[in-house]
């Protein structure tokens, strides 16, 4: 960790509600104005402004220092390679926003954020209602962001393309787009560093190019450019990163090489052409490893661990062939098939997930050939 910036990295969803005033979770039909009208805007127009996620923290005073020039310059993070994201609709009504989200193959969980805070985890199994989150506090100019997850490990490789942000504006309707902060937009930032390891806020590993940001400036899914450092994705928050701060990745020393600098950022379009990040899942999330998921992490409620299956599938004994898979059967974990001369397991409820496909490794479980 650099001295210059103070980092958080997990918080419950219980912090998350103590410091913003979030909200609840629902599975249900949607109970919200079909469209927003006068009053609609009238409604949006008298939020509170939007609160920084954590509640009460003043960072310190900081001036510029000695930069010494980073040994590489950041690439955008290319997560293209990632299942696409969800889309997300919804209003403001009754002084709450109730966000639906669409529902993508083979993901079990979603997770949505209102500027960075955690304003809801939706565990998936087959429901046919639409998938909703509720935000109790919603604010002026909100973000959402929202990943669906492939497994309840809560890992990086778990998780699918991070959304573009979904902006609350003056109408009081969800919107995709980048609100007040289009493409070309130039803010004069102050720019720290830090070179933490493991999973960012988002859930992302950390890594060069990923960038913490106040998400109510920059929201998530955000690409920009730091002049010396390269191209920054915003996917990450720190206490101390409020405001017109960014934080910039850099592996060891040279986040202390840094130091603090004054740079201008340009907002740019996703090179990679999508709304929003994503990345190939690393070799580490084998579809094996996944079977058995752990329990979730601070980041999604404990609750919802309990909901996945806890053995682990064991092989087709003999070489004998399972039933033929068939895609217009509904499988639920535990059940066996056989698909072109390889028996699985299912580790999830599912409809239409291919067995042994690379989008169904977190739905179903080779036992290997019969």
């Amino acid at each position: 960790m650099s001295f210059l910036t103070q980092r958080a990295r997990y918080w419950s969803a219980a912090t998350a509600a103590a410091a913003a005033g979030v909200a609840a979770v629902a599975l249900g039909p949607l109970g919200v104005a079909s469209a927003a009208g006068p009053s609609a805007a009238s409604a949006a127009a008298a939020l509170p402004s939007c609160p920084f996620w954590a509640a009460g923290i003043t960072p310190p005073p900081r001036s510029v220092t000695p930069w010494t020039p980073p040994l590489q310059t950041a690439p955008p993070v290319n997560f293209s390679g990632r299942q696409a994201a969800p889309t997300l609709t919804g209003a403001l009504s009754g002084g709450q926003v109730t966000v639906t989200i669409s529902q993508v193959p083979n993901a079990v969980a979603y997770k949505v954020w209102r500027d960075g805070v955690d304003i809801g985890y939706v565990s998936f199994w087959g429901q046919t209602t639409p998938l909703t989150v509720t935000d109790t506090a919603p604010c002026q100019n909100a973000y959402y962001d929202v990943v669906a997850m492939y497994d309840t490990s809560g890992s990086d490789a778990s998780m699918g393309q991070l959304s573009q942000p979904y902006w609350l504006g003056a109408g009081g309707t969800l919107a995709p787009g980048p609100g007040d902060v289009p493409v070309g937009t130039t803010i004069s930032m102050m720019v720290t560093s830090y070179n933490d390891v493991g999973q960012t806020a988002s859930g992302y590993n950390s890594r060069l190019g990923g960038c913490a940001t106040d998400p109510r400036v920059i929201p998530w899914g955000t690409y920009f450019t730091v002049p010396g450092y390269g191209t920054c994705l915003a996917i990450d928050i720190g206490t101390w990163i409020q405001n017109d701060t960014v934080d910039v990745w850099l592996p060891g020393s040279q986040a202390n090489g840094w130091g603090v600098q004054d740079r201008t950022i340009t907002v740019i379009a996703n090179p990679f052409g999508g709304p929003g990040p994503s990345t190939v899942p690393s070799a580490s999330a084998s579809a094996s490893a996944s079977a058995s998921p752990s329990a979730s992490p601070s980041t999604s409620p404990s609750a919802s661990a309990s909901a996945s299956p806890s053995a682990s599938p064991t092989p087709s004994s003999g070489g004998t062939c399972s039933p033929a898979w068939n895609p217009n059967t509904s499988y639920v974990p535990g059940d066996k098939v056989s698909y072109q001369g390889m028996n699985y397991t299912a580790t999830y409820y599912s409809t239409g997930a291919v067995p042994g496909a690379a989008t169904s490794w977190a739905v179903w479980s080779s036992n290997g050939a019969c």
